[in-house]
């Protein structure tokens, strides 16, 4: 079939990459040794503390985020460390594996991959750990397989509680800039993100937070580093320079896009994405299917995961709208695969491009014969346009006047 208009991209991520994001990216590539680079790398570095919401500094590496997880590790811990991580979906097997690699010893607790991080669960395994063997608690803050959101300060609360000294660590790579996130707040010691998500940018970024006690750890970790090593990182940075060539073009598009986010206001940011969720989750439950995550504190805001009906093929349902209406959809990961299909609803998004994006869906699902109910669009609809709004209303106007009848 061939298409017209423009595809629809509505994966949890790489996501729709703004056009003023693209045309900043288009610029020639300075030298990365000039004091005009060295401003330019300056002014992301300090553009991203307020996304973080740390003080602290904040890494930037030429890599995905699977190269975040790896520095994280290497500059903090040391080899045969004991670390505690939990079974929230696909991304926490995949830390696990690479934390395995390094020769940690991982107590892994099991999860159904229909919630995030239990407290109480937390709070067992660090209360018998008397000897403070767990060197790190490693968590997803949102699973983008599932589209289920861990609560990270009920973690924190735990571990002071308790006064277990071993360091937070917290992937944000489907949350930073979409999910109300606080590093320094929370007391999160390794915040971890990657920049093909809420930051709007093509993949090839990856990010680190890091708090003092992590910067301690630092100075006693054993495993051997070079390209990860955060000293000569943090030293150079200083300056605007990093240890090896950067990639000049990204640095680009990361200064335009964290623009866009301070126009829009983090707390706007944080309440569109909350709103685009409620309304697909509104048009899941019209179409009389399941949602994956069963704990609604712990819906995402921005990756909404829906079980298939018995004996129907989630990969199938995807091929027929990507092959009818030219859209992506997330595909079904690990255990999940072919019984979920994963609407992303994040970054430069708006109430048409999600209206479009769940008309696809609802339309896939007519012409693949998947048993739903009709009107699900309309319900998502009615929730992002009620009636009864104020005459002239801003989308942002309807929102609060939800939240406050709700």
């Amino acid at each position: 079939m061939i298409h017209t208009g423009r595809h629809f991209l509505q994966i949890p991520g790489p996501t729709n990459v703004p056009h003023r994001v693209q045309r900043a990216m288009a610029q020639p590539v300075i030298d990365h040794r000039s004091a005009e680079f060295a401003e330019l790398a300056a002014e992301v570095l300090e553009g991203l503390r307020p996304v973080f919401q740390t003080s602290g500094p904040v890494l930037l590496y030429p890599s995905s985020g699977s190269g975040a997880w790896e520095a994280a590790i290497v500059n903090t811990l040391s080899p045969g460390d004991r670390v505690l991580m939990f079974e929230t979906g696909h991304f926490s097997q995949s830390w696990r594996q690479v934390a395995e690699a390094f020769g940690l010893k991982v107590e892994y607790v099991p999860g159904n991959w229909r919630r995030g991080v239990l407290p109480a669960d937390v709070e067992s395994r660090l209360a018998a750990d008397v000897g403070h063997t767990f060197k790190a608690v490693m968590v997803i803050h949102n699973e983008t397989s599932t589209g289920v959101t861990s609560r990270i300060p009920q973690i924190r609360e735990v571990m002071n509680r308790l006064r277990h000294p071993a360091l937070l660590m917290v992937d944000t790579i489907s949350s930073l800039a979409s999910i109300d996130f606080r590093h320094d707040e929370w007391e999160v010691d390794v915040t971890i993100c990657g920049s093909q998500k809420g930051l709007m940018l093509p993949p090839g970024l990856s990010f680190l937070a890091i708090s003092q006690r992590a910067l301690s750890a630092n100075k006693t970790a054993r495993f051997p580093k070079s390209y990860w090593d955060w000293e000569p990182m943090l030293r150079l940075n200083r300056s605007g320079f990093f240890p090896y060539t950067p990639p000049t073009t990204l640095l680009y598009g990361l200064r335009e896009a964290l623009q866009m986010l301070r126009e829009e206001g983090l707390p706007n940011v944080f309440r569109r994405h909350r709103r685009h969720a409620d309304a697909a989750r509104a048009a899941v439950r019209g179409w009389g299917l399941e949602i994956v995550c069963e704990e609604p504190l712990e819906f995402s805001s921005t990756t909404t995961a829906v079980f298939m009906p018995e004996g129907h093929d989630a990969d199938r349902l995807r091929a027929i709208i990507l092959e009818n209406f030219d859209m992506s959809l997330g595909a079904g990961l690990s255990k999940l695969a072919g019984k979920v299909f994963r609407i992303g609803h994040l970054g430069s998004f708006n109430d048409l491009m999600l209206a479009g994006t769940l008309s696809g869906i609802e339309m896939g699902l007519r012409l693949a014969g998947v048993p739903h109910k009709q009107g699900g669009v309309m319900d998502a609809l009615l929730l992002l346009a009620p009636a009864g709004a104020p005459t002239g209303a801003t989308a942002s106007q309807i929102a609060e006047s939800a939240q406050s009848v709700g």
